[in-house]
Parts: structure tokens; sequence; C-alpha cells
């Protein structure tokens, strides 16, 4: 049995997330977390909502609430959401933990003690209403480069340009609006990642598997221009973990927080610590999944992100696990994703454009979605989702592969045999080429999903479900039963005992159907396919089963058309 520890990149606690955003890290990391699970691994699967920053602090003023007390609002809601898609985390943690407090507060004292941090002097804005210096995020301006008028100080969302406070016109104050603005000194203490970028390119260059997405982002920030900079890790903030060095208060950073990307990451270590606390372990059980000096020596450690999310996985946490001079475990394979768009335009979280995860599950079941955003995951490129395209994958893939061929083998045998599998008949040529195109097809399926390749994972489960389809078309036990009821019996039989080994195989992309056709067997038998043979013959005559109710209904034209004008605009 092997170990595996899985991380998905830490959503943003401002706001409930879109569709995108549960593509580009979460989904695809549950649906392995499960294979690999399903497979008898041992599994760590961590995520936590990443809480702050100014995101938060901007999100939490928009509603009156303190920062806190949205935070902890929020992070239920998200909570609520990852089990209503079936996420399996093991923890859904949160960054403002105190696990995370100490731990990023240890780990700036190991920098600085092995002399990798270091103070720097530099000019910030500062607003004279507010009584504050404005981080880029709390400066909106108009963009010089396309116009947009809401730009924020670091970005344009718009047009996407990288940007300085100072760049843009007619800047503003995010929290008051005001204009009354200067430029001030602040001190701030900086990461010197640049000393480290040998180390850091070693590392990478040891990573032959990694997706080209991966590496190519990382080599980029690692040499283009002057390669690995220097980065500030503290931030003139009231939201977020003080600084300190280790338990010692730092001289002259008195009031300020770490900046959220320093301890944001550091949190997937925190929420495995979390993990322990809520399960009465000690800390040797979750230092076993991190230290390499107390166990963890042989994990596979697996990291899921959007490409946005790369350069700070690949560089600057890297930089911090490598500077503290500890034997910390580093991640070993960093599963990147490209961009899913929405009808033409681009999903948007501070715009509210698409369709957001609460949304979504008010309109359909997770499993349509899940199956949809799984089976069009952006791995070579951006994936571009349309309410036609859903409607068609959820009707062909779902409905008539899936869904038709559990009705019709479970009501045909109710209505010759009863509720209970029948007896009799041997298998021939045409079970014999089945179970022979199983093997290959699951085989196949497996190494998809051990390599992580989700879409060909979801292209090849679907040819699991038609090859089940074609030999019940071709095999016809209504038109056997008519002149050899007991060859009849070992077809339906043979179909019954595919609706389980069906189950068991979907599993990591739709679970809820996945329990809910195992319950209609009348099993919990959720055993993987190792022997096909063995596993079309797990569920014995005389066992009894239900008829399910309609596993997936289809999207009608109507239903696809009122969606479109619902989420054509701005979300309220």
């Amino acid at each position: 049995m092997a170990r595996h520890l899985i991380t998905s990149a830490l959503p943003y606690i401002n706001g409930i997330k879109h569709l995108g955003n549960l593509v580009g890290s979460q989904l695809p990391a549950d649906a392995y977390a499960r294979y690999l699970r399903a497979r008898g691994n041992e599994v760590m699967f961590i995520c936590a909502t990443d809480e702050h920053g100014t995101p938060a602090e901007l999100a939490a003023a928009k509603t009156g609430e303190p920062v806190a007390d949205y935070c902890a609002r929020m992070h239920g809601e998200q909570s609520a959401l990852a089990a209503g898609f079936g996420l399996s985390f093991d923890h859904y943690g949160r960054s403002s933990s105190d696990r995370n407090r100490v731990l990023t507060q240890h780990f700036a004292g190991q920098l600085a003690d092995n002399g990798y941090i270091r103070e720097v002097s530099e000019k910030q804005v500062y607003s004279i209403d507010d009584g504050r210096f404005l981080p880029d995020r709390y400066i909106e301006g108009t963009c010089p480069n396309c116009g947009y008028d809401k730009a924020r100080g670091d970005q344009c969302e718009n047009c996407t340009k990288q940007l300085d406070p100072t760049d843009l016109i007619n800047p503003r104050s995010a929290i008051s609006g005001s204009t009354n603005l200067e430029v001030r000194e602040t001190k701030h203490l900086y990461l010197r990642q640049s000393t480290l970028k040998g180390d850091i390119a070693e590392w990478i260059d040891g990573k032959k598997d990694w997706p080209i997405l991966t590496t190519s982002i990382a080599r980029k920030w690692l040499n283009d221009g002057d390669g690995l900079q220097d980065r500030g890790i503290t931030r003139d903030l009231h939201w977020g973990v003080p600084v300190k060095r280790g338990d010692q208060d730092w001289p002259g950073m008195e009031g300020k927080v770490f900046y959220v990307w320093f301890d944001a990451p550091i949190e997937y270590i925190a929420a495995t610590a979390e993990w322990a606390d809520s399960e009465g372990k000690s800390d040797a059980d979750w230092r076993r999944w991190w230290r390499l000096d107390e166990g963890a020596e042989d994990v596979t450690y697996t990291q899921f992100m959007g490409k946005d999310n790369v350069p700070f996985h690949t560089l600057s946490f890297p930089a911090t696990i490598i500077g503290s001079g500890e034997p910390w475990k580093l991640v070993d394979y960093i599963k990147s994703f490209n961009y899913l768009t929405y009808d033409g335009g681009q999903f948007s979280t501070s715009q509210g454009r698409g369709v957001f995860m609460d949304q979504a599950l008010e309109i359909l079941p997770a499993d349509y979605w899940r199956w949809w955003l799984l089976s069009h995951a952006p791995e070579s490129g951006d994936s571009e989702f349309t309410w036609e395209n859903f409607q068609q994958s959820v009707n062909k893939d779902l409905a008539d592969v899936l869904g038709n061929f559990v009705s019709r083998i479970t009501k045909f045998c109710r209505s010759k045999f009863g509720e209970e599998i029948p007896a009799g008949g041997s298998y021939g040529d045409e079970e014999q080429q089945l179970l022979d195109a199983l093997t290959t097809r699951i085989r196949a399926y497996e190494g998809f999903m051990q390599a992580m390749e989700v879409r060909k994972s979801a292209s090849e489960l679907r040819a699991i479900w038609v090859l089940g389809n074609e030999y019940l078309q071709s095999a016809a036990p209504w038109s056997t039963f008519k002149t050899d009821p007991e060859k009849a019996a070992m077809q339906v039989r043979l179909g019954l005992n595919l609706i389980r080994l069906y189950a068991v195989l979907s599993s990591p992309f739709i679970p809820f159907t996945s329990d809910a056709m195992l319950q209609a067997m009348g099993t919990d038998n959720a055993d993987w396919p190792d022997d096909v043979t063995a596993a079309l013959e797990a569920l014995p005559a005389g066992h009894a089963f239900t008829v399910p109710e309609v596993l997936f209904a289809k999207i009608t034209d109507d239903q696809r058309a009122e969606w479109e004008e619902r989420f054509k605009g701005v979300r309220g």
C-alpha cells in the first residue's frame, strides 16, 4: 500500500467559487484521491480556505462584517459546497488557524536564522483619509493600457496587464474611494529567493515527468529577464499572521503581517496538523506526512492547481522549504491546468460572470457537473463551457449511455425474473469477447488515472460504459428469453454485475451516482476489478436488487435556453 499526500490550491475566502475554480484544482484532485483510495492506497487529501490578504478585508468591508466573522462564515459556506460536490477532503482547513500562525512564524524564523531574509525600505501609497498604507489591491484606478476604470494596483483584470499603483490614472482607495493619497516610506521583509536560485533550478531540472505546462511556467519565472527575484513577505495590513521571528517579536515589524502568498502554502502543512487535532491524533500522525526524518520518505506528494498558481508552488514555496534547512517534504508532482472559459468570455469572481458552485447545485445534482467538468478539463489548453455542449454531454454520455444501460437491464430483469439475480446459463464467445474488451479498457483507464490524464480517463470510462450497451444490444436478452430463458438469465446476470462494476469504476467521476448504483444492486462491495472475470461474478444468483430511479434526466432545450438567459449577465 503506497502513501499519497494530495493538496489542492487553496480557494480565496472572498465569496463562492465558480466552476472554473472548481475544475482548476479541487475537482481533479478529488477524482485522483478517490481513485487512489479505491486501489487500496493510504491517502491524505488536504485543502483549506485562503483567508488572509487584501481580498478578505475588502470582501468583509463590503458586507459590513468584522473580517474574522466574515471568514468564519465563508469557510462554512465553502465547506458545505465542497461536500455538496462530493469533494472528499480528509480535512478542509483554514489559513487563519493557530496551527498556520505558529508554522508561518516558525518558517520565518528559520529563514532569518539561515540568512534568507533581508529588511528593505520602500515607498508605498498611503491613504491620508484611511490612515493606512494601501497594498496594491487596495488601490483602484483607470488602466493606462485599456482604459478599464476598475483596474487594481497590481493588475488590470480586463486586459491582464501587470501594473504598479503609480501606473493607474486617477488612483483611489478601494476602501473609502478617497483620492487623498501620497507616497510614503515603509519597511518590509523580503525572502532572498535569488540566493536559492541554484537549488531551485536543480530541483526543477530533476522533475523529468512534470507536465510541460508546469515546467515551462517555472522556468520562465526562473530564467526570464533578471531571473528569480527577492520577494516581499510582509504587508501593512491588519488581518493576517503577525510578523514574528518564531515566537519572538521582530523589531521594526510591529503591526505588520506576513504577505498572504507566504503563509497560504504553509497551510498545506498546517491543515494536516489541523486534521490530526480534529481526529484526536498526535503530532507524530501528521508529521509522518511532511517530515522526511519522521516517516515521510515513502510519501508521494502531488499538488493540483491552476496555471496562475504555478510560480508560487514551483519557486516561492520551495524556497521557503529549502531555505528553512529542515527536512520537510517537497512536492513530487504538480498537475497544473489551463483556464475554463465561459460562453465566449472569462469566468470572473469579482465581476460575477459564469456559473458559481451554489447556483450549479440549485439547478442539477453534482454528478452532472462533475462529469462535464472532468471530461472537459482544461489540460492541454483552455476549455470553454457552453450550455449546448453541457446539454449534449449530459444527454449522450450520462443519460443515453450509462443511465439507459442501468434502466434497461434492471427493468427487464424485474419483468422476467423478478428482483433477484437469475441463475442459469454459462458464458459463450460473445461474453468472452466482452470480458477481453473490458479488461483492455480497464487497464487503459487505470493507466490514465495513475498518470492524472483526466480527459483521457473520462474518455476511457465512457468507452467502458459503451461496451455494456453494445453487448446488451447485441445479446438482446429480451429476444433470447423467448427461445432460451436460461441463456437470457446469464446475459441478465452479467448485465447486473456490470452495473456494480460500473459503479466502482465511475466513483472518481460521479460518486453520488456510483453510490446509488451500488445501493440498487444491494451491495457495498466496491472492490476494484483487478480480475474482471471475478468482478463480473461478484453478485451471485439469488442476490436481491432494486430498480433505481432514473440516474440522469435529460436536459431539455427549454431548460438550456432558460439557463443561458439566466446566466448571461452578472451575478446578482
